[in-house]
């Protein structure tokens, strides 16, 4: 045991020195920042491996018969999303498809049961404007709205900011989403009931575990590191799904908002992380997309979560958080910025 815990040692400090001198450029502060997030990011990812093997008998759902409802998804043409889609009409719901390419979406319509029960409107996350278009083109057709699942995400990459200036990990995984939310929201209270309300779920991820909300430079302009950018943006998620459940319930009204880590997944997601030179890795230890939906499906279906609102699932069941994210200050704060960076007024949220 002690030979073990002297080469864990050896092997980080060996790595912490490289690490340094690749980077000895950078001030020692950001250069320190960086290693913990890398180290805890790695501890995260491995928790949540360990969380998929041990709770592989939980990680199951029933889908119920959902006929003529509607369901809106961010992405779905690939990946874990495009199990979420399936698992969707395999409820008979009609499935509502913000994608970039509308045109992707043809071979599903072919390939999958009820396929014919899909919709698709283009969605760019980058774009704000985007957003309200794509919203407005599914409000035209679907003045109600049973279950939003704000899915699409992205991860890591270099440093870049959108059309409406903001990081692009913020953007697309967050704002965007956040957003949509809104614009949705009149939508999701015609469609919900008390007895049975209506369903709002964020794809976030245990890689939320370290992270925390930049508020005085939520774009990282200072210094940007691309692992606490990804992680501020997932556990940005998780803490709207909290609040905003709040302030529905306090005013009764029918929407329930949930956040959900899929599992460590086998998905493009990872192409610009060290994994994509390792894909035999990600086959042999990571979920199938098919196994990552199955969480998402119960946020969207299970019964007993209504009394839970908020709730943050991994394996079809509660997982652990992080306790920034359980800050109700630090809640409001977010809600509060993230309604001035996309331009409404935060008692107008969820307003027609």
């Amino acid at each position: 045991m002690s030979l073990l815990i002297t080469s864990v040692a050896v092997t980080i400090t060996i790595a912490s020195a490289i690490y340094w001198y690749i980077n000895r450029h950078k001030p020692i502060r950001y250069i320190l920042s960086e290693l913990r997030y890398a180290i805890d990011m790695q501890g995260a990812g491995a928790g949540g491996l360990i969380d998929d093997w041990v709770s592989v008998w939980t990680n199951k759902t029933v889908l119920p018969d959902a006929s003529n409802k509607i369901a809106v998804i961010t992405g779905g043409a690939r990946g874990i999303g495009k199990e979420v889609v399936r698992g969707l009409l395999k409820a008979n719901m009609t499935v509502v498809m913000g994608v970039r390419n509308p045109n992707s979406v043809e071979k599903l319509i072919e390939s999958m049961e009820n396929g014919n029960n899909i919709r698709a409107f283009p969605l760019d996350l980058m774009s704000l404007k985007s957003v309200k278009k794509f919203a407005e083109n599914v409000l035209k057709e679907f003045p109600d709205i049973n279950i939003l699942v704000n899915n699409a995400g992205i991860m890591f990459g270099d440093y870049k900011l959108t059309e409406d200036g903001f990081e692009t990990q913020l953007a697309v995984n967050h704002l965007s989403h956040f957003y949509l939310t809104h614009l949705l929201l009149p939508a999701l209270k015609r469609g919900g009931r008390i007895d049975n309300p209506a369903r709002v779920v964020n794809v976030s991820s245990c890689a939320h575990f370290p992270g925390k909300i930049y508020f005085d430079d939520i774009n990282m302009k200072e210094h940007y590191d691309t692992t606490a950018a990804y992680a501020q943006s997932k556990i940005a998620q998780v803490m709207t799904a909290r609040y905003v459940n709040r302030i529905l319930e306090d005013k009764d009204v029918p929407v329930k908002c949930y956040s959900v880590h899929p599992g460590i997944v086998d998905t493009d997601l990872f192409e610009h992380s060290n994994f994509s030179k390792f894909p035999w890795i990600r086959r042999t230890l990571f979920k199938t997309p098919e196994k990552g939906a199955v969480s998402i499906l119960y946020a969207c279906f299970d019964k007993d979560i209504l009394a839970k609102g908020g709730l943050y699932i991994s394996n079809c069941k509660e997982g652990f958080t992080n306790r920034f994210s359980k800050n109700e200050k630090h809640q409001e704060n977010l809600f509060k910025l993230s309604c001035d960076l996309v331009g409404i007024q935060t008692e107008n949220f969820g307003k027609n």
